[in-house]
């Protein structure tokens, strides 16, 4: 079996694959304190409730935003099931992930399996969105190569930044409102905070377009893919496990 890791600023997504086919998945915060052994130990009650055990993981991939973390899991699955895990990025993604990128280094793990996923399950050109503590936009063009992509605050640090500096203004829940204009202020802030995500996903979208100059298939893929793609004019498809895709697909081709 294949474990794939998915380290996101403030969730982490953890997938063991039989195959090609995703068996079990589970969503956890992400705890920069964690260490080794705190992560062996948390992951054995997971492995269980799905009638696993961790020492049938004989192949496993890292994606990790977060760099205090990245051997820390590493080292828990060498301890744990005794395999060391592929960290991906552009160089150890190889022939999957072809970019023309002045400096391939830099580009996130995140956004390489990302890439790596779209382009194998959607073909080229395509875009994905990512939803998570920051949105990505990632251009796979034409030629099936990675060109670049944009970086934007995500909905929830957006949101979570309103509520901590307006004292006067409620958390509420992130669901779109039935109209733009709020007849109150939690209807007011939804219609700003989640119509207002939607409006510049696609404005952005169609900025991509204009300089590609063709459309191209778009992907949303994270825990909010569902509410922003709904309302999207432009959003063609959700994938929420397109990163954990993207991971698996990097460790078989390695061998």
């Amino acid at each position: 079996m294949l474990l794939a890791v998915d380290v996101g600023n403030t969730q982490t997504l953890i997938g063991v694959y039989a195959g090609s086919d995703l068996a079990s998945m589970w969503r956890i915060t992400t705890d920069r304190a964690r260490t080794a052994d705190e992560i062996r130990v948390n992951l054995i009650p997971l492995f269980e409730s799905a009638g696993l055990q961790l020492r049938s993981i004989h192949r496993a991939a890292l994606s990790s935003v977060v760099p205090q973390l990245t051997e820390t899991w590493c080292r828990a699955l060498r301890d744990a099931a005794g395999v060391d895990m592929v960290v991906c990025s552009a160089r150890t993604a190889g022939d999957l992930f072809r970019t023309d990128y002045p400096n391939p280094d830099e580009i996130g793990a995140d956004r390489v399996a990302d890439s790596v996923a779209m382009r194998a399950l959607y073909g080229a050109p395509c875009v994905v969105v990512d939803f998570g503590t920051a949105t990505n936009i990632e251009v796979i063009d034409a030629e099936g190569r990675f060109i670049g992509g944009i970086i934007a605050p995500g909905l929830q640090t957006s949101a979570q930044t309103l509520f901590n500096n307006a004292s006067k203004l409620p958390a509420v829940t992130l669901h779109a409102p039935a109209q733009v204009i709020g007849t109150n202020t939690v209807e007011a802030m939804q219609a700003g905070i989640v119509l207002g995500e939607v409006d510049r996903v696609d404005g952005l979208l169609r900025r991509v377009f204009d300089q590609l100059s063709y459309e191209a298939p778009v992907v949303a893929t994270g825990g909010l893919a569902p509410l922003i793609a709904h309302h999207s004019k432009l959003i063609d498809h959700v994938n929420p496990n397109l990163t954990l895709e993207g991971l698996r697909l990097i460790v078989e081709a390695r061998g």
